[in-house]
């Protein structure tokens, strides 16, 4: 992770904690539990982001597929309103995380 990135990300992740942000979120757990390797800091990181980004309801659903990506897919496809919908949020979700976990 860049050191800007690392700086932003570590003092938003201490904010997050100052505020009562949950340290063991649903995508940190998702994302600590995942088969694909990742630091606990990514996962603290992306699970602040999710928490100014998504409800607890799309967090749940988006955790599930840190373990079945194929569920990704088959959300990213439907042709349901309600798919689509938290799909532009789930999008919005990894833009963001990028941008700040790098």
């Amino acid at each position: 992770m860049k050191p800007l990135l690392l700086a932003l990300a570590t003092g938003l992740i201490l904010v997050a904690a100052v505020q009562g942000v949950s340290a063991r979120g649903t995508i940190e757990r998702a994302c600590i539990n995942s088969d694909r390797p990742a630091s606990r800091e990514l996962c603290r990181c992306l699970q602040y982001v999710a928490d100014q980004t998504l409800t607890s309801r799309d967090q749940r659903k988006g955790a599930k597929f840190f373990s079945e990506p194929q569920r990704a897919q088959d959300t990213r496809q439907s042709d349901r309103a309600s798919n689509e919908a938290f799909w532009k949020k789930w999008k919005n979700f990894g833009s963001t995380a990028q941008a700040i976990c790098g």
